[in-house]
């Protein structure tokens, strides 16, 4: 029992890292004390100090000397490295779901996504929809990944996505501006799926993560251009 014991804490205290990066609780180059950490996490000072270095070798924390611990600082390259590996793995990904998915499965996923999008039309784009989008959002990323089979894979993704979200906080967010366009290449990549159609899926969800690249970079002048917002949420459905 005692040997388990210090595992499942530094489980848990990762865990519950990743949960204050989900939930915007910590920001990009925040510095942080071992003892706010531990507030923060609500875990011992033993599981923080044992959490950190595997933090620090995912790039997700580091040390400062005289300053204490900072939260990912998000700089261009952490950008395209990040969005770069996205593209890399989400491919191959995207290449094996078109062959296993079932079609009561996609039934599904579009059925969850077309809600979204109901919600968003018919009400105001509240933070309880914001967040409701963002886990239908990434679970057919996390979906796509995990039919690879793959450990490995799978936990890297989940690091790198954990890096996205950083950035997300920094930069750009699955906002109200930017929650339909991303909804609508969701289902544009899920009709590409239904088709059976890979090399159009490949095209599709490279669209899609080009397109969340550039929101990031605040390029993305279909949705943050000089148009108002609901006139450009409309073209983008309408087309």
């Amino acid at each position: 029992m005692n040997a388990v014991t210090p595992l499942s804490l530094r489980a848990r205290a990762y865990e519950s890292f990743r949960q204050q990066i989900l939930q915007a609780n910590v920001r990009p180059g925040q510095f942080v004390s071992q003892r706010e950490l531990m507030q923060l996490l609500d875990m011992p000072l033993g599981a923080v100090r044992e959490l950190i270095p595997r933090l620090e070798a995912e790039g997700l924390l580091r040390t400062v000397p005289q300053r204490g611990l900072q939260i990912a600082h998000v700089d261009l390259k952490l950008i395209h490295n990040a969005f770069a590996l996205r593209g890399l793995l989400e491919r191959e990904a995207a290449l094996r779901f078109v062959q296993v998915v079932s079609h009561a499965e996609l039934q599904a996923i579009e059925r969850a996504h077309l809600d979204i999008v109901a919600r968003a039309r018919s009400g105001p784009i509240d933070d309880e929809l914001l967040t409701d989008a963002t886990s239908v959002d990434w679970g057919l990323h996390d979906l796509m990944i995990d039919t690879l089979g793959n450990e490995l894979i799978s936990q890297t993704y989940r690091i790198n996505s954990l890096r996205v979200r950083l950035i997300n906080l920094e930069r750009s967010t699955l906002s109200a501006e930017v929650l339909l366009p991303a909804m609508q290449e969701h289902l544009n990549l899920i009709e590409a799926f239904k088709l059976r159609d890979p090399e159009r899926v490949a095209q599709k969800l490279a669209h899609h993560i080009h397109s969340a690249h550039q929101r990031v970079l605040g390029q993305d002048r279909r949705v943050l251009g000089a148009a108002p917002a609901g006139e450009a949420l409309t073209s983008v459905f309408s087309s």
